[in-house]
């Protein structure tokens, strides 16, 4: 009975979008990002496992065009990369005194999303701000929802270090230093606003 509710309450959420009108999802706290790296000597992954604030993500349809817009701030001090010093070290390199956010914008969404629990794929734009320098980047999303109506969009991207002017962290006078290639990693877990 609840899977057939949330079923319905889904269909009347798409047929509204086939008109022009807005819908928005919040974030929820337990959505994720992770930073996957490596080193001339290994690998490394940090993760933020929560989001601190609600943010919003809107989707606007039209006849003419779909557009997904919306903003997600991650405390840098929020990252843990499982190794106290590697740890200390990204939240230097991030300049995380200074920019204390790392926030990902949501800019255009190029299909309309298909909620189903089986996960389809959407081509959007992001800007992602790292120590207060903004790179745009296409991002291919997967979008699903599960059976308690929690929709799941998942999706990531290579950027490096030099893309928001930094240099890779490195130590012991440069024997061990980070690559400039990262994975930026992020799954978001929203519920429609009524």
């Amino acid at each position: 009975m609840k899977y057939q509710v949330v079923l319905m309450i889904l269909f009347s959420l798409i047929d509204s979008m086939s008109q022009a009108q807005t819908n928005k999802w919040v974030v929820m706290e337990n959505s994720t990002l992770s930073v996957n790296g490596s080193t001339n000597v290994n690998k490394f992954a940090c993760d933020v496992l929560k989001c601190d604030k609600a943010d919003t993500l809107t989707i606007y349809k039209s006849k003419k065009e779909i557009t997904l817009s919306g903003c997600v701030s991650l405390k840098v001090l929020s990252f843990d990369c499982h190794k106290d010093m590697m740890t200390h070290d990204l939240r230097k390199t991030l300049k995380a005194n200074q920019f204390p956010y790392l926030q990902i914008r949501f800019l255009s969404i190029i299909t309309q999303p298909q909620l189903t629990e089986k996960p389809s794929t959407v081509t959007g734009m992001v800007e992602i701000e790292i120590a207060g320098v903004r790179k745009r980047f296409d991002v291919n999303y997967q979008i699903a929802i599960d059976a308690e109506g929690v929709i799941c969009l998942m999706g990531s991207n290579p950027v490096k270090f030099s893309d928001f002017d930094l240099v890779p962290p490195k130590k012991l006078g440069g024997l061990v230093k980070a690559k400039d290639q990262l994975s930026v990693a992020f799954e978001l877990r929203m519920k429609a606003i009524m």
